[in-house]
């Protein structure tokens, strides 16, 4: 199940406020801005900096 878009256009980036989408897969959510993704976890949005990954 995917994130509602509602949803989507609500959340933001931890770290800078700024907007997230969904990465080719669908299992994180990427900023950016920040170069982070932040994983999906049984379809919730773990946004937390410290679970965050840096894209390569």
């Amino acid at each position: 199940m995917a994130i509602k878009k509602e949803l989507l256009e609500i959340l933001a980036c931890p770290k800078c406020k700024g907007g997230v989408a969904y990465d080719d897969s669908g299992e994180f959510l990427i900023c950016d801005r920040c170069r982070l993704r932040y994983p999906i976890e049984d379809d919730i949005p773990v946004m937390l900096i410290e679970k965050a990954v840096e894209l390569d």
